[in-house]
């Protein structure tokens, strides 16, 4: 077997790896199902959901035809390679081994999606951003990544609704939650989750004295907030609060009792929501966060007590800091998990983060290989 042989059979099959993983052959029924949803009697009375269903059904028709293309494309540079060597035809075997450089290239970006692995990284994600502390620089660096984040959402076409939002007086943002919806936007969010630290010049300081400041990123994914039944919620746990909306929306929003805040009594967790127009929207929308924020609260109890269980338990602390963004004396973005930095600052905070996400996930996956 030649080397150029051989690298055709391994890529070959990598991908018919990554096909069976991704289950790409159960595509073409669910892509089916949804089609028929669509073409149902009052299906777009339902503006979301039907927005949501058009948008999966879209997401998993594309994914199947760029992974079947390529598989047809390896399957015809086969046909290729094998006809060019009983020709001894050089030129031809010289374009089979640009093509196939090619190929390979498109398949590691391509692999990326079998990282996913996690019960609900095919989910749309929700984003709380706190700032901690730094001050007017730390709601400043809230705000920039709130930036970041929505850069890099509109890369992927995916769509970003701020929920619930509370500014400074002066500059920046103390606390953001929004939604970023799209197919694998928390398995790739989730890597960002976390305390992230900025260091810079200070805008705010006459001096010109480099300062330190923080932000917490929080990331869960978004459940259905009326279907999913992993998280059961009584009413009985429930305190429902509405006041006057202080978000964007325009006037009807800001002068009527439109804004919702749910409490989760057995827990104590608070959700707030006055982004839509209507009371019963926002009820629905903080339900969805709140089953979500129970859901996450869930699985950390469990890894908790599986870490106890192991003698590795440690608790979390507000400086361990997972990436740092150094902005002076020199610039450099450094993710201290896996290691991963870059001195392009200005695009990482641009929203280019696939690397780092990419980083991550693959770190993950070695570490439960292990």
């Amino acid at each position: 077997m030649t080397p150029r042989e051989k690298r055709i059979k391994e890529l070959k099959g990598r991908v018919d790896q990554a096909w069976s993983m991704l289950d790409l052959d159960g595509h073409p029924p669910k892509i089916k199902a949804l089609e028929a949803k669509m073409s149902a009697p009052g299906f777009w009375d339902d503006q979301k959901t039907a927005t949501e269903v058009s948008q999966e059904a879209s997401a998993l028709k594309d994914e199947y035809e760029v992974w079947e293309k390529v598989r047809k494309e390896l399957e015809e540079l086969k046909e290729l390679e094998g006809l060019a060597t009983e020709e001894g035809n050089e030129k031809v075997l010289t374009d089979v081994d640009t093509s196939l450089t090619s190929l390979e290239e498109t398949f590691r970006t391509m692999e990326m999606a079998t990282l996913f692995s996690g019960d609900y990284d095919a989910k749309s994600a929700i984003v709380t951003i706190h700032a901690g502390a730094g001050g007017q620089d730390a709601m400043n660096w809230t705000e920039m990544l709130a930036r970041m984040f929505t850069r890099f959402a509109e890369q992927h076409d995916w769509k970003v609704d701020v929920l619930d939002e509370s500014r400074s007086e002066d500059n920046g943002i103390k606390r953001i939650m929004f939604t970023v919806r799209g197919r694998r936007a928390y398995g790739y969010l989730r890597s960002e989750a976390g305390v992230h630290r900025l260091v810079r010049i200070s805008p705010f300081d006459a001096e010109k004295m480099r300062h330190t400041s923080f932000a917490l990123v929080e990331v869960i994914p978004e459940l259905d907030a009326l279907s999913d039944k992993e998280v059961e919620i009584p009413e009985s746990d429930l305190r429902i609060d509405t006041f006057m909306s202080s978000g964007p929306g325009g006037q009807g929003v800001n002068t009527t009792y439109s804004a919702v805040r749910i409490t989760h009594e057995p827990t104590g967790i608070v959700v707030t929501c006055q982004n839509e127009r209507s009371q019963q929207q926002n009820k629905l929308t903080a339900m969805t966060v709140l089953r979500s924020r129970l859901l996450a609260k869930m699985q950390e109890e469990r890894a908790d007590k599986l870490d106890e269980l192991k003698g590795t338990h440690t608790s979390p602390e507000w400086g361990s800091q997972i990436r740092s963004y150094v902005l002076h004396p020199y610039k450099m973005v450094k993710d201290h998990r896996t290691q991963h930095e870059t001195p392009d600052v200005d695009a990482v905070l641009d929203g280019s983060l696939e690397s780092f996400m990419e980083a991550y996930l693959r770190r993950e996956a070695s570490v439960e290989r292990a």
